[in-house]
């Protein structure tokens, strides 16, 4: 019975846990900033993948470029976590349900 009451306190606490990961990624995510220091414009805070790549490779300052790779990594995460928590979610209402 303990084991039961165990996994479903796992069932509620680790999509929380994703998501509060994944919220941390996104936050570090800081492109739209680093192209507003280097005097780019961009339309909105979320820049896109293919223009944060398309700067990586024609700008020269290795910094900069380190830092994009950076923020496409911590992109990387954010959206691997977010599929983590989705798939949580589900095991956890599969769960609940047939608990």
């Amino acid at each position: 019975m303990a084991i039961i009451d165990l996994l479903g306190t796992y069932c509620i606490i680790l999509p929380l846990l994703f998501f509060v990961i994944a919220v941390s990624f996104r936050l570090l995510d800081n492109s739209a900033l680093l192209f507003l220091q280097k005097d780019i414009m961009v339309s909105s805070s979320y820049v896109s993948k293919k223009t944060i790549r398309r700067h990586i490779a024609s700008n020269p300052d290795k910094v900069f470029t380190g830092k994009l790779k950076r923020a496409l990594i911590y992109r990387s995460l954010h959206k691997l976590f977010i599929i983590l928590m989705i798939s949580a979610i589900i095991t956890g209402v599969s769960c609940i349900i047939l608990g």
